[in-house]
C-alpha cells in the first residue's frame, strides 16, 4: 500500500513538471498573425441615377485590422429603376482573409424607394466570398427593383 502511494505521488510530480514545461513552451513560442478571417468596417458614399438601366459611382473607406484602405465604387443595375439618389452606407464586410479579397465584383438583388429621403440597405457578396451588409440614409427620388453588379477597387 505504501508503494502504491509513493508511485502515485511520483506520477503526479512528473505530470506537474510536464504541465509546467508545456506552459513555458507556449509562452516563449513565437506568435504568428492569425490567418483567420476578420471583419472590416465599411463606410461609403454613393451617387446613383437611372431610368430602366441605372449607374452609380462613389468612394469609401474600409477599416480592417486597424488600418484604413480607401476604395472606389462603380456599379450598374438592370430592372425597374427611376430617379437619382445620394446615399451614405455604413456596415461590415466579413470573410476577408487578406485586404485584397475586398476588391472585386459584388452582386445584389434588391429594391428601394426614396421620396426626398429614405433608408438604404444592401447585402452584397463577391467572387472571393466576402460578404457586406450596409445600411444608411439616402436623399433624392428613386423607385428601384433590380439586379446590381458593383465593382470595388482599392485605391
Amino acid at each position: 500500500m505504501r508503494q502504491n502511494l509513493e508511485r502515485r505521488m511520483m506520477l503526479r510530480g512528473r505530470a506537474s513538471c510536464l504541465a509546467v514545461f508545456v506552459l513555458a513552451l507556449a509562452l516563449v513560442a513565437p506568435c504568428t498573425e492569425s490567418l483567420a478571417q476578420a471583419a472590416g468596417h465599411v463606410h461609403a458614399r454613393i451617387v446613383k441615377a437611372g431610368l430602366l438601366i441605372g449607374g452609380g459611382a462613389g468612394s469609401g473607406v474600409l477599416t480592417y485590422r486597424g488600418k484604413t484602405y480607401p476604395f472606389k465604387i462603380t456599379g450598374m443595375s438592370v430592372g425597374i429603376t427611376a430617379g437619382a439618389t445620394i446615399g451614405r452606407l455604413d456596415g461590415w464586410a466579413s470573410g476577408i482573409r487578406d485586404v485584397s479579397d475586398f476588391a472585386g465584383t459584388y452582386s445584389s438583388v434588391g429594391g428601394g424607394f426614396a421620396l426626398v429621403g429614405g433608408a438604404n440597405g444592401v447585402q452584397l457578396r463577391n467572387e472571393k466570398g466576402v460578404n457586406m451588409v450596409l445600411r444608411g440614409p439616402k436623399a433624392g427620388l428613386e423607385l428601384a427593383a433590380n439586379i446590381s453588379a458593383i465593382t470595388i477597387s482599392l485605391k
